[in-house]
């Protein structure tokens, strides 16, 4: 079952490449099939094998040998591991849907703001709606959500709206103060962040993304490939910090509790 689950995230990942190709260009998801952008040639099914097409085609063209972007592969091995993760850690059931609906839609944006350093509205929008609609039943599914004692359908709400508000309200108050280092994008991003992954989550999450952007922008301008008025695309960052603040943020919590217990003592 680890195995199947591992080929189907990296089929998704397939299918996120896709989206992150098509969704800034306008075009359909479906429509036309899968094809070479360089030579316009369709795709033949053993062409589209996530990971092993990658592999034998040794990253090129079967047909033009322009090379494909090191991104697919990418995506294809990270998604296959992070569904595999999930169900390592939940089993298979309703709460593996969910989570994995969750890492496919930040994996996504990651890839667009990546390569166009855009986060669209058109998937902010639904997915905070679909967020809060899901908020509610998080203990339900299984789901640690108890950062504020809320064990109660409405308790899980209550957490998800706190934690989305507190970091839509940071994150506007950094683009209010430094318009020029911070996206309106990502102000709302955040916000979705928050509702998705709950008080706890956004405190592990957010926290993540801010050490990991600061060390690899420190990386960046050290190694001269990007100056310090270069913009560099925080959505990856955030999508990795809600990834972690998703799946682990509770044992997170709770290994800093036990080492400030330990301290203490």
């Amino acid at each position: 079952m680890a195995i199947i689950l591992f080929v189907i995230g990296a089929s998704v990942g397939s299918f996120l490449n896709v989206v992150g190709d098509r969704l800034p260009a306008g075009l359909s998801l479906v429509s036309p099939p899968s094809h070479c952008p360089r030579c316009d040639r369709p795709l033949a099914r053993y062409d589209m094998i996530p990971l092993v097409s990658y592999l034998v085609l040794r990253g090129r063209c079967r047909y033009c040998r322009n090379p494909i972007p090191p991104r697919v592969f990418a995506i294809e091995l990270i998604t296959g591991l992070l569904f595999l993760a999930i169900y390592l850690q939940y089993g298979l059931g309703l709460s593996f849907l969910v989570l994995a609906a969750c890492v496919s839609f930040f994996v996504a944006v990651a890839i667009i703001d990546l390569e166009h350093g855009l986060i669209y509205n058109r998937m902010i929008a639904p997915a905070l709606v679909l967020a809060v609609l899901v908020a509610p039943f998080w203990n339900e599914l299984g789901l640690p959500r108890t950062f504020l004692g809320n064990e109660e359908m409405l308790g899980s709400l209550y957490n998800s709206l706190v934690a989305g508000g507190a970091a839509f309200l940071i994150f506007l108050a950094i683009f209010v103060a430094y318009p020029a280092g911070m996206g309106g994008g990502d102000v709302r991003y955040a916000g979705v962040i928050g509702v998705l992954t709950g008080v706890q989550g956004t405190l592990v999450g957010l926290w993540t993304a801010m050490v990991a952007g600061g060390i690899v922008a420190i990386a960046l301008i050290a190694t001269r490939l990007r100056g310090r008025k270069d913009a560099i695309p925080f959505g990856p960052f955030m999508s990795a910090g809600a990834i972690v603040g998703l799946l682990w943020g509770s044992q997170a919590i709770s290994a800093y509790q036990s080492l400030v217990d330990r301290i203490v003592s």
